[in-house]
């Protein structure tokens, strides 16, 4: 039996098939490296995938190049899961993202579409397709990954990223009300702020810190805090719980 224990946390996930989109870098990365140390089978998706089937700290996982706005591509991937598995245990939808901050009115119509492609189209092709795997699982679990910008519209944002991580929890509660029956879950977790590589990336010390001023807590959040969530989430123990947002946010929208 594998077990990995995380902020005094620990999950086993044990002959579990477990496919996490958007693994190459940051929350998924982490997300892909939790589940297969806890001893999950993970597939881990994204546009450019590292190379290897070795996850960080040693766990082992399949990556797999794949863009999921593509619905062949999708379909084609999870054909594979399939023809080995059978199944599907867990879906984690964490691929997202946006380019630039615009306001509605110099929104591009083109950044407006490839936004939304990525956050909701993504979604929706990579859970119509799994849905067949995972109502084979004996407890299949679904988590999207949404965001505080798609719960309120006082987060500076792209109007696309908002309008499309909206659509995610929408998304999340109507696969939720046709799956129960099936004992699948499907629940979202909507961050705020979380410090990944990325950000110290493209924003510099001084901008964190304004951020982090902004946040009651006081603080970006850390991967971790957000993974360990999305392990509850595809847990056994979170059996009764589906159509729900984890709003993780250091307190920047309380509802």
């Amino acid at each position: 039996m594998s077990r990995i224990a995380m902020s005094n946390i620990t999950w086993d996930f044990s002959d579990r098939v477990v496919v996490v989109t958007g693994s190459a870098s940051g929350i998924g990365a982490r997300a892909v490296e939790s589940f297969a140390a806890a001893g999950a089978s993970v597939y881990g998706l994204d546009i450019n995938p590292p190379e290897g089937d070795e996850a960080a700290n040693g766990a082992r996982a399949t990556f797999a190049e794949c863009d999921i706005t593509d619905g062949a591509a999708v379909d084609a991937f999870f054909g594979r899961i399939d023809d080995k598995h059978g199944r599907l245990d867990v879906l984690v939808n964490n691929a997202g993202g946006f380019w630039t901050q615009h306001t509605i009115e110099s929104t591009p119509e083109d950044d407006w579409d490839r936004v939304v492609a990525l956050n909701l189209k993504g979604t929706f092709l990579c859970v119509r397709r799994a849905i067949a795997l995972l109502r084979r699982s004996e407890a299949g679990r679904v988590v999207n990954l949404s965001s505080l910008a798609g719960q309120t519209a006082g987060y500076t944002t792209s109007p696309a990223y908002a309008a499309s991580k909206a659509g995610v929890l929408a998304l999340t509660r109507i696969l939720a009300h046709e799956l129960a029956g099936n004992g699948v879950t499907a629940n979202a977790i909507a961050p705020s702020a979380v410090l990944t590589d990325r950000i110290v990336a493209v924003r510099d010390e001084e901008d964190r810190a304004r951020t982090a001023a902004s946040i009651p807590l006081g603080r970006y959040g850390d991967v971790n805090e957000i993974v360990n969530w999305m392990m509850f989430l595809a847990s056994a123990e979170s059996g009764y719980m589906t159509g729900q947002t984890v709003s993780v946010n250091g307190g920047r929208f309380m509802a």
